[in-house]
């Protein structure tokens, strides 16, 4: 579980109370916060005590965002049967999210919902993904898309 907070209303002090306010966490749970410069936010997460992971993916797309080089910056990755996307126009970030998804149909669905909520459109966008494409997923993406890079 992951929230984004604009860096000027973070408190650390609250950020349990924070991310308790968008996602039920249960008692016990560990929550940790990273900066987030580049888009003047801060991420509050959870920390699982058996995953090993320092932070969630999220924060990997986060930071490789600025590398989509086209001015509509998607991308995209599935980690543990979840879509995690980050959009972003020029240096302001317009969605973080992740979205659980059975198969790449239903990835694709939660891709295309946000970006017509972001009035984006696919044809003249180029989607970035983080985790590797097989060869089906990418030429399905290749019918909807400008075109698709694996960073």
């Amino acid at each position: 579980m992951f929230t984004l907070v604009p860096s000027g209303f973070f408190d650390p002090a609250a950020e349990r109370e924070t991310l308790a306010e968008v996602a039920n966490i249960e008692e016990g749970t560990k929550v940790a916060h990273i900066d987030i410069p580049q888009y003047d936010a801060v991420l509050i997460y959870t920390v699982g005590e058996d995953s090993g992971v320092s932070a969630p993916e999220i924060l990997n797309v986060l930071q490789d965002l600025p590398k989509c080089g086209e001015y509509n910056k998607i991308l995209c990755s599935i980690v543990d049967d979840v879509l995690y996307v980050g959009i972003a126009q020029g240096k302001s970030l317009l969605l973080a999210n992740s979205y659980k998804v059975q198969n790449f149909t239903s990835a694709e669905y939660f891709i295309f919902l946000a970006m017509k909520s972001l009035q984006l459109n696919p044809e003249v966008s180029t989607i970035c993904w983080r985790t590797p494409l097989d060869a089906d997923d990418e030429m399905s993406l290749y019918r909807y898309f400008k075109a698709v890079e694996i960073l």
